[in-house]
């Protein structure tokens, strides 16, 4: 079932009745002061995006949406997502399913990463054959290169390459978080993206704090960033799209560019031969990964573009 995404961008109280939503949004018309109510069940929600200061919201509501493995992001004043908050127990064999994570040899970790880094090039190498006149045979040759663990770091020349080549046309870009436009746009998308891996790998029962390849002492979600990595590319292609129709954008991130950023989660990706939203890939991707960790399968699925 695909899970919806709802994003609250204006003052708001949010509380819980019957498993039910209840948002109640402040309303004026002609002086007069009112509220607008809207009831949303609690089991269709999978994305909930908290961006404004004047949003109130009971423990009810948020015990309720971790419940049914949820994601809860918060933004700071800049709009940009900066807390992230997941069930801690999403499957019904958790302590079984953490052991084999944390079990997983160092030799199968890098297998995976290996794998992870070839599927990324390969979805890059893609994007930029659909979009650009830039040559691709050099990603494709470095996607097969790649060794156990990606001693050759060919991620990050691949990566070097990719950028230069996508968005070389906009002056003064370089992929930085804090770098030009359209980079706030990534960020954010890249934050939405994020929050759907961490809870693929809640509900499949794994930690998103140990990484196969990431391993920041800071970073609690070094797994979500690992298995995102391959899905990136979808991120680019919607920002490099909206770019193309709109332009950059000059008012910062507003309403309009968030909700299209929104759509993440329903992207259609293909997986396994299939079609997909990238949301159910997402869960596909995290059970072949506990597939590998268990000794069931040595290959993590990801989508081809």
């Amino acid at each position: 079932m695909i899970k919806r995404t709802l994003c609250f961008t204006n003052p708001a109280y949010l509380s819980l009745k019957n498993e039910q939503l209840v948002v109640k949004i402040p309303q004026s018309d002609g002086g007069q002061q009112s509220e607008k109510v809207t009831t949303i069940p609690i089991e269709d929600v999978g994305v909930v995006v908290i961006d404004n200061r004047q949003i109130t919201i009971t423990s009810g509501v948020i015990d309720a949406l971790l419940a049914n493995n949820c994601a809860l992001i918060t933004c700071d004043g800049k709009s940009l997502p900066v807390g992230l908050m997941l069930p801690l127990c999403g499957n019904t064999t958790q302590s079984e399913r953490f052991r084999y994570q944390i079990e997983a040899t160092l030799p199968l970790k890098k297998q995976l990463w290996q794998q992870t880094v070839q599927a990324k090039i390969n979805n890059q190498a893609e994007v930029l054959s659909k979009y650009t006149e830039a040559e691709t045979a050099c990603m494709k040759v470095w996607s097969k290169e790649v060794k156990s663990g990606d001693s050759d770091n060919l991620e990050g020349r691949a990566a070097a390459y990719y950028w230069k080549k996508l968005f070389g046309h906009i002056t003064d870009f370089n992929r930085d978080r804090e770098g030009v436009p359209p980079n706030n746009l990534l960020n954010y998308g890249y934050a939405i993206l994020r929050a759907v891996v961490a809870r693929a790998l809640v509900s499949s029962g794994m930690l998103p704090t140990l990484g196969i390849h990431h391993h920041n002492r800071y970073n609690a979600y070094c797994l979500a960033d690992d298995i995102m990595e391959p899905y990136r590319p979808y991120v680019d292609e919607l920002v490099f799209n909206l770019v193309k129709e709109r332009g950059l954008p000059e008012d910062g991130l507003s309403r309009e560019w968030k909700v299209e950023l929104l759509k993440i989660p329903v992207l259609d990706v293909v997986i396994s031969e299939k079609r997909s939203p990238l949301m159910i890939a997402v869960s596909q991707t995290t059970a072949s990964l506990y597939r590998c960790f268990c000794g069931e399968s040595r290959k993590i699925v990801y989508p081809i573009m």
